[in-house]
Protein backbone atom coordinates (compact mmCIF):
# COMPACT_ATOMS: atom_id res chain seq x y z
CA UNK A 1 0.00 0.00 0.00
CA UNK A 2 3.25 2.64 0.25
CA UNK A 3 1.52 4.33 -2.94
CA UNK A 4 -2.13 4.16 -2.97
CA UNK A 5 -2.96 7.31 -0.56
CA UNK A 6 -2.96 10.51 -3.06
CA UNK A 7 -2.96 13.12 -1.03
CA UNK A 8 -3.09 15.41 -3.41
CA UNK A 9 -6.88 13.54 -4.45
CA UNK A 10 -7.58 13.62 -0.73
CA UNK A 11 -7.13 17.31 -0.20
CA UNK A 12 -8.95 18.17 -3.25
CA UNK A 13 -11.83 15.87 -2.47
CA UNK A 14 -12.38 17.13 1.23
CA UNK A 15 -11.91 20.44 -0.21
CA UNK A 16 -15.25 19.87 -2.73
CA UNK A 17 -16.82 18.23 0.36
CA UNK A 18 -16.82 20.74 2.59
CA UNK A 19 -17.83 23.56 0.28
CA UNK A 20 -14.54 25.28 -0.59
CA UNK A 21 -13.78 26.46 -4.45
CA UNK A 22 -10.43 24.72 -4.47
CA UNK A 23 -10.02 26.39 -8.12
CA UNK A 24 -9.30 29.91 -8.67
CA UNK A 25 -11.50 31.34 -11.50
CA UNK A 26 -10.76 32.80 -14.51
CA UNK A 27 -11.73 35.92 -13.90
CA UNK A 28 -9.89 35.87 -10.87
CA UNK A 29 -6.95 35.05 -12.92
CA UNK A 30 -7.63 37.73 -15.23
CA UNK A 31 -7.90 40.18 -13.01
CA UNK A 32 -4.72 39.52 -10.56
CA UNK A 33 -2.65 39.40 -13.86
CA UNK A 34 -3.17 43.00 -14.15
CA UNK A 35 -2.08 43.98 -10.62
CA UNK A 36 0.73 46.46 -10.27
CA UNK A 37 3.47 45.72 -7.69
CA UNK A 38 2.86 47.95 -5.05
CA UNK A 39 6.60 48.75 -5.01
CA UNK A 40 6.17 50.15 -8.15
CA UNK A 41 3.41 53.14 -6.69
CA UNK A 42 4.34 56.17 -5.24
CA UNK A 43 4.96 56.53 -1.58
CA UNK A 44 1.94 58.62 -1.18
CA UNK A 45 0.76 59.99 2.39
CA UNK A 46 1.88 57.59 5.08
CA UNK A 47 4.98 56.95 7.13
CA UNK A 48 8.26 55.20 5.38
CA UNK A 49 9.53 53.08 7.52
CA UNK A 50 11.42 51.04 5.02
CA UNK A 51 15.28 52.06 6.84
CA UNK A 52 13.75 50.45 9.69
CA UNK A 53 15.63 46.39 10.62
CA UNK A 54 12.32 44.83 10.03
CA UNK A 55 12.14 40.91 10.36
CA UNK A 56 9.49 38.31 9.53
CA UNK A 57 9.75 34.88 11.72
CA UNK A 58 6.96 32.16 10.04
CA UNK A 59 7.01 28.36 8.69
CA UNK A 60 10.13 27.87 6.67
CA UNK A 61 7.84 26.97 3.50
CA UNK A 62 5.71 29.86 4.41
CA UNK A 63 5.61 32.74 1.35
CA UNK A 64 1.99 34.30 2.24
CA UNK A 65 4.16 36.57 4.69
CA UNK A 66 1.12 38.86 6.81
CA UNK A 67 4.12 40.40 9.36
CA UNK A 68 6.77 41.89 10.41
CA UNK A 69 8.26 43.12 13.68
CA UNK A 70 10.34 45.91 14.94
CA UNK A 71 11.02 46.98 18.37
CA UNK A 72 12.77 50.14 20.66
CA UNK A 73 13.78 50.52 24.04
CA UNK A 74 12.39 53.49 25.43
CA UNK A 75 14.31 56.34 27.74
CA UNK A 76 12.06 54.91 31.28
CA UNK A 77 12.65 51.13 29.77
CA UNK A 78 9.61 50.60 28.02
CA UNK A 79 10.03 48.72 24.57
CA UNK A 80 8.11 49.92 21.96
CA UNK A 81 6.46 47.56 19.44
CA UNK A 82 5.68 47.79 15.59
CA UNK A 83 4.18 45.33 13.37
CA UNK A 84 3.74 45.76 10.11
CA UNK A 85 0.55 44.38 8.71
CA UNK A 86 0.34 43.86 4.69
CA UNK A 87 -1.94 46.12 3.26
CA UNK A 88 -4.02 43.43 1.33
CA UNK A 89 -6.72 46.32 0.50
CA UNK A 90 -4.28 48.59 -1.35
CA UNK A 91 -4.22 45.33 -4.07
CA UNK A 92 -7.62 44.15 -3.48
CA UNK A 93 -10.54 46.21 -4.21
CA UNK A 94 -13.88 45.90 -2.23
CA UNK A 95 -16.06 44.30 -4.27
CA UNK A 96 -13.67 42.83 -7.13
CA UNK A 97 -14.01 39.41 -8.34
CA UNK A 98 -10.34 38.75 -6.31
CA UNK A 99 -12.61 39.93 -3.06
CA UNK A 100 -15.48 37.94 -3.74
CA UNK A 101 -13.77 34.87 -4.49
CA UNK A 102 -11.74 35.30 -1.23
CA UNK A 103 -14.64 36.35 0.86
CA UNK A 104 -16.53 32.75 -0.41
CA UNK A 105 -13.65 30.62 0.83
CA UNK A 106 -13.11 33.16 3.69
CA UNK A 107 -9.43 31.49 4.86
CA UNK A 108 -6.36 29.81 3.34
CA UNK A 109 -7.04 25.57 3.84
CA UNK A 110 -3.22 23.99 4.71
CA UNK A 111 -3.52 19.98 4.57
CA UNK A 112 0.17 19.90 5.53
CA UNK A 113 1.07 19.29 1.79
CA UNK A 114 -1.62 21.34 -0.74
CA UNK A 115 -1.93 24.52 0.57
CA UNK A 116 -5.34 26.28 -0.86
CA UNK A 117 -4.91 30.06 -0.50
CA UNK A 118 -7.71 32.46 0.29
CA UNK A 119 -5.63 34.69 -2.66
CA UNK A 120 -4.36 33.40 -5.09
CA UNK A 121 -0.60 32.75 -5.06
CA UNK A 122 0.58 35.90 -7.02
CA UNK A 123 -1.37 37.99 -4.84
CA UNK A 124 -0.60 36.08 -1.67
CA UNK A 125 3.23 34.62 -2.17
CA UNK A 126 4.17 37.98 -3.70
CA UNK A 127 2.07 41.34 -4.52
CA UNK A 128 0.52 41.16 -0.79
CA UNK A 129 3.22 39.11 0.79
CA UNK A 130 6.18 41.31 2.69
CA UNK A 131 8.89 39.37 1.29
CA UNK A 132 12.31 39.70 2.36
CA UNK A 133 14.08 42.83 0.31
CA UNK A 134 10.71 43.78 -1.30
CA UNK A 135 9.29 47.43 -0.31
CA UNK A 136 5.40 46.67 0.10
CA UNK A 137 2.97 49.06 2.15
CA UNK A 138 1.75 48.04 5.22
CA UNK A 139 -0.78 48.84 8.34
CA UNK A 140 1.42 49.23 11.34
CA UNK A 141 0.08 48.31 14.59
CA UNK A 142 2.02 49.78 17.63
CA UNK A 143 2.00 49.64 21.11
CA UNK A 144 4.32 49.96 24.07
CA UNK A 145 5.18 47.37 26.46
CA UNK A 146 5.80 48.48 30.34
CA UNK A 147 8.66 46.64 32.48
CA UNK A 148 5.38 44.43 33.90
CA UNK A 149 3.95 43.60 30.76
CA UNK A 150 1.50 45.45 30.44
CA UNK A 151 0.75 47.94 27.18
CA UNK A 152 0.58 51.58 28.06
CA UNK A 153 -0.34 52.95 24.40
CA UNK A 154 -1.23 52.12 21.15
CA UNK A 155 -1.61 53.90 18.36
CA UNK A 156 -2.41 52.88 14.34
CA UNK A 157 -1.38 53.77 10.69
CA UNK A 158 -0.24 53.75 7.45
CA UNK A 159 3.62 53.11 6.20
CA UNK A 160 5.48 51.47 3.64
CA UNK A 161 8.26 49.32 4.62
CA UNK A 162 11.25 46.64 3.72
CA UNK A 163 11.80 43.23 5.41
CA UNK A 164 15.16 42.62 6.03
CA UNK A 165 15.32 39.20 7.29
CA UNK A 166 13.02 36.03 6.12
CA UNK A 167 13.42 33.75 9.78
CA UNK A 168 11.81 30.61 10.20
CA UNK A 169 10.66 29.65 13.85
CA UNK A 170 12.82 26.63 13.91
CA UNK A 171 16.21 28.56 13.72
CA UNK A 172 14.84 31.27 16.01
CA UNK A 173 13.91 28.97 18.35
CA UNK A 174 17.14 27.28 18.52
CA UNK A 175 19.26 30.52 18.63
CA UNK A 176 17.27 32.27 21.63
CA UNK A 177 17.23 28.86 22.88
CA UNK A 178 21.57 29.21 22.99
CA UNK A 179 21.43 25.82 20.62
CA UNK A 180 21.58 26.95 16.78
CA UNK A 181 22.92 29.66 14.59
CA UNK A 182 20.97 31.98 12.41
CA UNK A 183 21.07 32.71 8.49
CA UNK A 184 23.09 35.60 7.01
CA UNK A 185 20.44 37.53 6.58
CA UNK A 186 19.93 38.08 10.39
CA UNK A 187 22.86 40.04 10.72
CA UNK A 188 23.68 41.69 14.26
CA UNK A 189 21.68 44.63 14.30
CA UNK A 190 18.36 42.05 13.52
CA UNK A 191 19.60 39.81 16.45
CA UNK A 192 19.86 42.45 18.53
CA UNK A 193 16.56 43.40 17.50
CA UNK A 194 15.25 39.31 18.34
CA UNK A 195 16.48 39.61 21.94
CA UNK A 196 14.53 42.95 22.57
CA UNK A 197 11.81 41.35 21.09
CA UNK A 198 11.86 38.27 22.56
CA UNK A 199 11.99 39.88 26.35
CA UNK A 200 9.06 41.75 25.44
CA UNK A 201 7.08 39.00 24.36
CA UNK A 202 7.94 37.38 27.70
CA UNK A 203 6.92 39.90 29.53
CA UNK A 204 2.98 40.45 27.87
CA UNK A 205 2.48 36.50 28.20
CA UNK A 206 3.91 36.93 32.10
CA UNK A 207 1.46 39.78 32.24
CA UNK A 208 -1.51 37.74 30.18
CA UNK A 209 -0.90 34.85 32.55
CA UNK A 210 -1.59 37.02 35.83
CA UNK A 211 -4.83 38.40 34.59
CA UNK A 212 -5.54 34.43 33.84
CA UNK A 213 -5.19 34.05 30.10
CA UNK A 214 -4.45 30.62 29.18
CA UNK A 215 -1.36 29.34 28.79
CA UNK A 216 -2.20 25.74 26.81
CA UNK A 217 0.49 23.86 25.07
CA UNK A 218 -1.23 21.49 22.77
CA UNK A 219 0.31 18.43 20.57
CA UNK A 220 -0.20 19.85 16.61
CA UNK A 221 -0.10 17.27 14.32
CA UNK A 222 0.67 17.89 10.53
CA UNK A 223 0.80 15.05 7.03
CA UNK A 224 4.00 14.62 6.13
CA UNK A 225 4.62 13.63 2.15
CA UNK A 226 8.48 11.92 2.33
CA UNK A 227 10.29 11.33 -0.76
CA UNK A 228 9.22 7.77 -1.47
CA UNK A 229 5.68 9.11 -1.87
CA UNK A 230 4.06 7.67 1.34
CA UNK A 231 2.91 10.02 3.53
CA UNK A 232 2.72 9.74 7.69
CA UNK A 233 1.40 12.11 10.41
CA UNK A 234 4.40 13.95 12.74
CA UNK A 235 4.44 16.07 15.41
CA UNK A 236 4.76 20.27 15.00
CA UNK A 237 6.92 21.53 17.79
CA UNK A 238 6.06 24.92 19.24
CA UNK A 239 9.41 27.23 20.04
CA UNK A 240 10.39 30.10 21.96
CA UNK A 241 9.96 32.04 18.90
CA UNK A 242 7.06 30.70 18.34
CA UNK A 243 5.40 31.89 21.19
CA UNK A 244 7.24 35.47 20.82
CA UNK A 245 5.16 35.99 17.23
CA UNK A 246 2.24 34.29 19.18
CA UNK A 247 2.50 37.13 21.93
CA UNK A 248 3.08 39.81 19.73
CA UNK A 249 0.19 39.22 17.51
CA UNK A 250 -1.84 38.79 20.69
CA UNK A 251 -0.95 42.07 21.56
CA UNK A 252 -1.65 44.19 18.03
CA UNK A 253 -5.21 42.48 17.86
CA UNK A 254 -6.02 43.61 20.92
CA UNK A 255 -4.46 47.45 20.38
CA UNK A 256 -6.45 47.25 16.74
CA UNK A 257 -9.61 46.29 18.65
CA UNK A 258 -9.28 48.89 21.09
CA UNK A 259 -8.29 51.98 18.74
CA UNK A 260 -12.06 50.74 16.25
CA UNK A 261 -13.61 50.95 19.43
CA UNK A 262 -12.02 53.98 20.46
CA UNK A 263 -13.20 55.70 16.98
CA UNK A 264 -16.46 54.38 17.31
CA UNK A 265 -16.12 51.68 14.63
CA UNK A 266 -18.13 48.46 14.46
CA UNK A 267 -15.57 45.62 14.56
CA UNK A 268 -15.53 41.89 13.61
CA UNK A 269 -14.31 40.25 17.09
CA UNK A 270 -13.19 37.01 17.80
CA UNK A 271 -15.10 35.41 21.07
CA UNK A 272 -14.68 32.44 22.84
CA UNK A 273 -17.32 32.07 25.52
CA UNK A 274 -17.45 30.78 28.88
CA UNK A 275 -17.43 26.98 28.53
CA UNK A 276 -20.29 25.02 28.88
CA UNK A 277 -18.14 21.97 30.01
CA UNK A 278 -16.75 23.77 33.03
CA UNK A 279 -17.79 20.52 35.53
CA UNK A 280 -15.65 18.23 33.84
CA UNK A 281 -12.87 20.34 33.58
CA UNK A 282 -13.18 20.81 37.57
CA UNK A 283 -13.25 17.03 37.64
CA UNK A 284 -10.04 16.48 35.37
CA UNK A 285 -8.52 18.80 38.12
CA UNK A 286 -10.24 17.17 40.71
CA UNK A 287 -8.74 13.59 39.84
CA UNK A 288 -5.15 15.42 39.95
CA UNK A 289 -5.90 16.49 43.55
CA UNK A 290 -6.55 20.38 42.75
CA UNK A 291 -9.69 22.37 43.22
CA UNK A 292 -11.53 24.75 40.88
CA UNK A 293 -14.20 27.25 41.70
CA UNK A 294 -17.47 25.53 40.29
CA UNK A 295 -18.16 28.50 38.14
CA UNK A 296 -15.90 29.42 35.37
CA UNK A 297 -12.66 31.15 36.25
CA UNK A 298 -10.17 31.47 34.20
CA UNK A 299 -7.57 32.53 36.14
CA UNK A 300 -7.77 30.13 38.49
CA UNK A 301 -7.71 27.31 35.29
CA UNK A 302 -4.65 29.39 34.63
CA UNK A 303 -3.45 28.63 38.41
CA UNK A 304 -3.62 25.18 38.10
CA UNK A 305 -2.70 24.55 34.53
CA UNK A 306 0.97 26.48 35.30
CA UNK A 307 1.42 23.81 38.87
CA UNK A 308 0.81 20.84 36.26
CA UNK A 309 2.95 22.04 33.49
CA UNK A 310 5.29 22.45 36.56
CA UNK A 311 4.72 19.36 38.62
CA UNK A 312 4.37 17.30 35.11
CA UNK A 313 5.55 18.45 31.58
CA UNK A 314 5.50 15.07 30.02
CA UNK A 315 1.91 15.40 30.43
CA UNK A 316 0.60 18.59 30.18
CA UNK A 317 -0.17 18.64 26.39
CA UNK A 318 -2.24 16.23 26.90
CA UNK A 319 -4.19 17.95 29.80
CA UNK A 320 -4.28 20.94 27.38
CA UNK A 321 -5.55 19.07 24.70
CA UNK A 322 -8.73 18.22 27.23
CA UNK A 323 -9.14 22.03 28.59
CA UNK A 324 -8.98 22.98 24.95
CA UNK A 325 -12.43 20.79 23.58
CA UNK A 326 -13.91 21.45 26.69
CA UNK A 327 -13.28 25.19 26.38
CA UNK A 328 -14.50 24.79 22.80
CA UNK A 329 -13.63 27.03 19.20
CA UNK A 330 -14.01 30.43 19.04
CA UNK A 331 -15.94 32.49 16.63
CA UNK A 332 -16.67 35.35 14.67
CA UNK A 333 -19.25 38.04 16.25
CA UNK A 334 -19.83 41.56 15.45
CA UNK A 335 -19.34 43.97 17.96
CA UNK A 336 -20.89 47.90 18.10
CA UNK A 337 -19.60 50.50 19.62
CA UNK A 338 -20.60 51.14 23.19
CA UNK A 339 -22.13 47.67 23.59
CA UNK A 340 -20.83 44.96 25.89
CA UNK A 341 -18.35 42.67 24.39
CA UNK A 342 -18.12 38.39 24.72
CA UNK A 343 -14.28 38.65 25.41
CA UNK A 344 -12.42 35.65 24.63
CA UNK A 345 -11.88 33.18 27.78
CA UNK A 346 -9.05 31.82 26.65
CA UNK A 347 -7.09 34.96 26.51
CA UNK A 348 -8.50 36.49 29.83
CA UNK A 349 -9.40 39.81 27.44
CA UNK A 350 -12.52 41.69 26.07
CA UNK A 351 -11.53 43.48 23.43
CA UNK A 352 -9.70 40.78 20.33
CA UNK A 353 -10.29 41.16 16.46
CA UNK A 354 -8.12 39.39 13.85
CA UNK A 355 -6.29 41.62 11.56
CA UNK A 356 -2.81 40.16 11.52
CA UNK A 357 -3.61 38.00 8.29
CA UNK A 358 -4.96 39.39 5.95
CA UNK A 359 -3.35 37.03 3.39
CA UNK A 360 -5.22 34.18 5.29
CA UNK A 361 -8.68 35.33 6.61
CA UNK A 362 -11.03 37.17 5.81
CA UNK A 363 -12.05 38.91 8.50
CA UNK A 364 -8.35 40.36 8.93
CA UNK A 365 -8.90 42.31 5.47
CA UNK A 366 -12.40 43.08 6.47
CA UNK A 367 -10.40 44.88 9.34
CA UNK A 368 -8.78 46.15 7.09
CA UNK A 369 -11.22 48.39 5.27
CA UNK A 370 -12.67 49.51 8.68
CA UNK A 371 -9.26 50.83 9.79
CA UNK A 372 -8.79 52.30 6.35
CA UNK A 373 -12.45 54.38 7.18
CA UNK A 374 -11.58 55.57 10.57
CA UNK A 375 -8.32 57.11 9.35
CA UNK A 376 -9.62 58.72 6.06
CA UNK A 377 -12.69 59.90 8.37
CA UNK A 378 -15.10 58.37 6.09
CA UNK A 379 -18.28 56.55 6.71
CA UNK A 380 -17.64 52.41 7.36
CA UNK A 381 -17.75 50.75 4.23
CA UNK A 382 -19.96 48.00 5.43
CA UNK A 383 -23.41 47.81 7.25
CA UNK A 384 -24.01 45.87 10.24
CA UNK A 385 -25.98 43.45 8.81
CA UNK A 386 -23.13 42.55 6.37
CA UNK A 387 -20.68 42.68 8.79
CA UNK A 388 -22.44 40.22 10.79
CA UNK A 389 -23.37 38.04 8.28
CA UNK A 390 -19.40 38.19 7.16
CA UNK A 391 -18.66 37.10 10.76
CA UNK A 392 -21.16 33.73 10.67
CA UNK A 393 -19.80 33.22 7.10
CA UNK A 394 -15.93 33.36 8.52
CA UNK A 395 -16.96 31.28 11.21
CA UNK A 396 -18.87 28.90 9.30
CA UNK A 397 -15.64 28.44 7.02
CA UNK A 398 -13.43 27.89 9.19
CA UNK A 399 -14.81 25.12 10.98
CA UNK A 400 -15.20 23.35 7.48
CA UNK A 401 -11.15 24.40 6.81
CA UNK A 402 -10.62 22.28 9.88
CA UNK A 403 -12.90 19.33 8.87
CA UNK A 404 -10.64 19.28 5.54
CA UNK A 405 -7.26 19.52 7.33
CA UNK A 406 -8.63 16.67 10.37
CA UNK A 407 -9.76 14.44 6.93
CA UNK A 408 -6.53 14.78 4.78
CA UNK A 409 -4.62 13.99 8.33
CA UNK A 410 -7.54 11.05 9.48
CA UNK A 411 -6.72 9.89 5.86
CA UNK A 412 -2.99 10.11 5.83
CA UNK A 413 -2.63 8.34 9.32
CA UNK A 414 -4.88 5.33 8.15
CA UNK A 415 -2.75 4.79 5.25
CA UNK A 416 0.18 4.98 7.96
CA UNK A 417 -1.54 2.80 10.42
CA UNK A 418 -2.86 0.25 8.20
CA UNK A 419 0.25 -2.03 8.20
CA UNK A 420 -0.16 -2.11 12.28
CA UNK A 421 -3.26 -3.80 13.69
CA UNK A 422 -3.64 -5.57 16.37
CA UNK A 423 -1.10 -3.23 18.22
CA UNK A 424 -1.53 -1.31 21.15
CA UNK A 425 -1.24 2.53 22.24
CA UNK A 426 -1.29 4.71 25.06
CA UNK A 427 -3.83 7.57 24.38
CA UNK A 428 -5.88 10.01 25.35
CA UNK A 429 -10.16 10.62 25.21
CA UNK A 430 -10.65 13.86 22.90
CA UNK A 431 -14.21 13.57 22.29
CA UNK A 432 -17.02 11.75 23.56
CA UNK A 433 -20.87 12.58 21.96
CA UNK A 434 -23.76 10.92 20.76
CA UNK A 435 -22.16 9.66 17.36
CA UNK A 436 -19.01 8.57 19.36
CA UNK A 437 -15.77 8.52 21.55
CA UNK A 438 -12.90 9.34 20.30
CA UNK A 439 -8.95 9.26 21.10
CA UNK A 440 -5.56 10.46 20.13
CA UNK A 441 -2.91 8.21 20.24
CA UNK A 442 0.09 9.82 22.07
CA UNK A 443 2.64 8.31 19.56
CA UNK A 444 2.55 9.20 16.84
CA UNK A 445 -0.32 11.82 17.11
CA UNK A 446 -2.87 10.06 15.29
CA UNK A 447 -6.62 10.27 15.97
CA UNK A 448 -9.46 7.17 15.83
CA UNK A 449 -12.84 6.21 16.97
CA UNK A 450 -13.25 4.02 19.92
CA UNK A 451 -15.78 0.59 18.68
CA UNK A 452 -15.46 -1.44 21.70
CA UNK A 453 -15.04 -0.90 25.18
CA UNK A 454 -15.98 2.75 25.42
CA UNK A 455 -18.57 2.99 27.99
CA UNK A 456 -17.64 5.40 30.60
CA UNK A 457 -15.03 7.22 29.00
CA UNK A 458 -14.77 10.67 28.54
CA UNK A 459 -13.07 13.41 27.80
CA UNK A 460 -9.61 14.32 29.20
CA UNK A 461 -9.54 10.13 30.18
CA UNK A 462 -6.20 8.03 29.60
CA UNK A 463 -6.69 5.13 28.30
CA UNK A 464 -4.78 2.07 26.15
CA UNK A 465 -6.20 1.05 22.81
CA UNK A 466 -6.15 -1.84 20.68
CA UNK A 467 -6.10 -0.83 16.93
CA UNK A 468 -8.91 -2.94 15.31
CA UNK A 469 -8.92 -1.73 11.64
CA UNK A 470 -8.13 1.35 9.04
CA UNK A 471 -9.73 2.28 6.37
CA UNK A 472 -7.53 5.12 4.47
CA UNK A 473 -10.50 5.66 1.50
CA UNK A 474 -12.70 7.33 4.48
CA UNK A 475 -9.76 7.95 6.31
CA UNK A 476 -11.43 5.69 9.58
CA UNK A 477 -9.34 4.47 12.62
CA UNK A 478 -10.91 2.24 14.46
CA UNK A 479 -9.63 0.84 18.36
CA UNK A 480 -10.72 -1.08 21.13
CA UNK A 481 -10.69 0.82 24.60
CA UNK A 482 -8.48 -2.39 26.82
CA UNK A 483 -9.84 -2.91 30.35
CA UNK A 484 -8.32 -1.03 32.87
CA UNK A 485 -5.25 -2.85 34.91
CA UNK A 486 -6.71 -2.75 38.62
Amino acid sequence: MANSFDIHAAARRAMITNGFQPDVPPEVLAEVSKAADPSTLPLGNVRDLRALPWSSIDNDSSMDLDQLEVAVRLPNGDVRVSVAIADVDATVSMGSATDRFAAANSCSVYTGIVTYPMLPDRLSMQLTSLSQDVDRPSIIIEFVVATDGTVRSHDVYLSRVENRAKLAYGSVGAWLDGRGQLPAAATSTVQEQLRLQDAAAQSLRANRGRRGALSLETIEAQTVLRADKTVSVELVEKTRASHLIEDFMIAANVAMAEFLDEHKSPTIRRVVRTPERWDRIVALAAALGEKLPAVPDSAALEAFLTKRQSADPDHYPDLSLSVVKLIGPGVYELHEPGTPDTGHFGLATHDYTHATAPNRRFADLVTQRLLKAVLAGKPCPYSTDDLAKIAAHCTEREDAARKVERQVRKEAAAESFASRVGESFDAIVTGVSPKGTYVRVVTPPVEGRVMRGEQGLDVGDRTRVKLLSTDPSRGFIDFGAEPKQG
